[in-house]
């Protein structure tokens, strides 16, 4: 008697990812990110960089330069002041996402404008599928479009519906769920990654809390069991 084969799954606990500790900034790297590196740890696909920082008040990244990466800002509460050689200045708040394809070449900085509280945010990288490109950005509030207990597209190669259009063949959905909700996404992508923001979710038997991530193949089911928010990657 043969037994069905449990989908591989493998997990990055919070507590293991990489940890950079300054005055200004407390961030988790999930991948090698910096002054630390393990070439084990060099990313998931195009997925390159999930950095979760805490940016204290008044403090921030000052002008420094991008070429060639598909990067992209969630912000989980506070405030995010962004400016750009593009001209691009606004301040994000919880709940917005951001978008910067850094093409041929840019330079911005980012900043917490809050004289007390903190900034939490995740900050995310891709490999585009080629270098160069005229530098873009975007943004928006994905607070009016999440669906309940579903997945929201936030960015594709297309751009459909309201995402952003990205140099990179993958999608970047926001999930939420509320406890005891089971989700059986559709994807026709061959890899995915989960990077869970808040609450407790089960993938293939794999418990994840606040801050873990997971990699696997094929799309598989996703049962909550608490108020749940996460980033999901499709990856090709």
């Amino acid at each position: 008697m043969q037994t069905e084969a449990r989908p591989q799954v493998t997990v990055r606990r919070s507590g293991d990812r990489f940890h950079s500790d300054f005055d200004w900034l407390d961030s988790w790297h999930t991948f090698s990110f910096g002054e630390h590196y393990n070439p084990a740890q060099m990313g998931f696909r195009s997925l390159r960089v999930i950095n979760d920082d805490i940016i204290a008040p008044g403090k921030g990244f000052g002008t420094h330069p991008h070429s060639s990466m598909e990067i992209f800002t969630y912000v989980i509460s506070g405030k995010l002041e962004h400016r750009d050689s593009m001209g691009n200045g606004r301040i994000i708040t919880a709940g917005e996402f951001q978008y910067m394809s850094a093409g041929d070449g840019v330079e911005h900085s980012e900043f917490n404008p809050s004289a007390k509280d903190p900034v939490h945010l995740l900050q995310i990288w891709l490999t585009p599928t080629a270098p160069g490109g005229q530098p873009r950005y975007s943004d928006f509030d994905t607070k009016p479009l999440r669906q309940a207990n579903g997945l929201t597209l936030l960015a594709s190669p297309s751009g459909k519906g309201t995402s952003f259009a990205i140099r990179q063949h993958a999608e970047i959905y926001f999930g939420n769920l509320d406890p005891d909700t089971d989700m059986t996404p559709e994807s026709a992508f061959s890899h995915h990654y989960l990077h869970l923001i808040k609450g407790e979710i089960k993938v293939a038997g794999e418990t994840l809390t606040e801050g873990d991530g997971a990699s696997f193949g094929p799309i598989l089911p996703i049962h909550s069991s608490a108020d749940s928010e996460f980033l999901l990657f499709a990856l090709s």
